[in-house]
């Protein structure tokens, strides 16, 4: 597989981003070489490789399971900067076009 200008364009618009065209001319080359990377992994032999279950050889220590108090809500509304009776109120971050 080959990724191309049009194809760098395709992905943009369906992520909503926008690129100059040098940018898309980095974002050919880039996604070009990752996929020669992954093409390269495929030439390795894994016939006698097993498959792993954790990156690591010790398990995850578990936890017992602990009943603890909480706060209440009024407590951990009590030094919001901006709340709304219930809800600590945050500004907007998302903006839609």
């Amino acid at each position: 597989m080959e990724v191309d200008k049009a194809t760098v364009q395709k992905l943009a618009k369906l992520s909503k981003l926008s690129f100059t065209n040098e940018e898309e001319n980095e974002m050919v080359k880039g996604l070009n070489e990752m996929i020669a990377f992954v093409d390269k992994l495929k030439e390795l032999d894994t016939t006698s490789a097993e498959p792993l279950m954790f990156m690591t050889s010790s398990n995850t220590v578990l936890r017992e399971d602990e009943v603890k108090s909480t706060i209440s809500q009024a407590e951990a509304l009590s030094n919001a900067p901006a709340k709304d009776m219930y809800y600590f109120r945050v500004p907007k971050m998302i903006k839609q076009k």
